[in-house]
């Protein structure tokens, strides 16, 4: 496939070149075109939304019942949102009251904020995949229990695998705890580079931290640099 797109897109440069150069148009064979109407060749666009077994895995997702408390109390299931092709993931513990009743993770103020960060590496949320641990809401916004970090956590993991991100970004302790098992805290993990299934993995504050701490959005910023060098993308000026 992939030469198959080097092949149109070089095709593409020829005809524009030759339209540039006053070509108004180009003989063909009556051979060439009985060739090409033998075996049409479709490419199909990048794809950003859940297709095929990604979107089975959500629907088994949405109807998990594993944690007991949780099924009962959710309004909604939040399984992720963005392109299934991401360069990048960001990874956060679970959704809060907003998330719960939308669907959706990180909408309410700390989804704000990370939209905000995501938007100032020069990208869109539909740019990357934005997922949490849990994907039902802990009661009272709640630390996720062990038990229920265990039973969601091969979801994330299917997620993972299915995306394929070139980088995840962790966001506070707990998604640190849940992909590299660790008890470290985030101060200390944060800005440095780890290793989840051959995917590099920048911990970081969690939004939600840097809306009680905004000092802490400089820490950051620095991670987030060091992220899309990783990525090799420019890094844009802050306004």
């Amino acid at each position: 496939m992939n030469k198959l797109r080097e092949i149109v897109d070089d095709t593409i440069q020829v005809l524009e070149h030759m339209k540039k150069s006053g070509t108004t148009h180009v003989e063909v064979s009556k051979q060439t075109l009985d060739e090409l109407n033998k075996a049409p060749v479709v490419v199909k666009p990048k794809a950003s939304q859940p297709t095929g077994d990604f979107a089975a895995l959500a629907t088994k997702v949405k109807a998990c019942t594993k944690c007991s408390e949780l099924a009962r109390c959710r309004t909604n299931v939040v399984f992720g949102v963005g392109n299934i092709h991401a360069e990048l993931m960001f990874v956060g513990e679970a959704p809060g009251a907003d998330e719960d009743e939308q669907g959706e993770p990180f909408v309410g103020r700390a989804g704000q904020l990370l939209t905000k960060i995501i938007e100032a590496m020069g990208l869109q949320r539909s740019d990357v995949y934005i997922a949490n641990v849990l994907k039902c809401r802990p009661p009272q916004n709640r630390t996720p229990l062990p038990e229920e970090m265990n039973n969601c956590r091969p979801y994330l993991l299917e997620q993972i695998d299915a995306i394929q991100p070139k980088v995840i970004v962790a966001l506070g302790a707990t998604a640190v705890r849940a992909l590299l098992d660790v008890e470290i805290g985030i101060t200390k993990m944060r800005g440095n580079w780890y290793t989840f299934h051959n995917t590099p993995i920048m911990p970081t504050f969690h939004p939600a931290y840097l809306l009680r701490n905004p000092p802490a959005k400089r820490e950051v910023w620095e991670d987030m640099k060091t992220v899309l060098t990783k990525l090799s993308r420019p890094i844009p000026k802050m306004k």
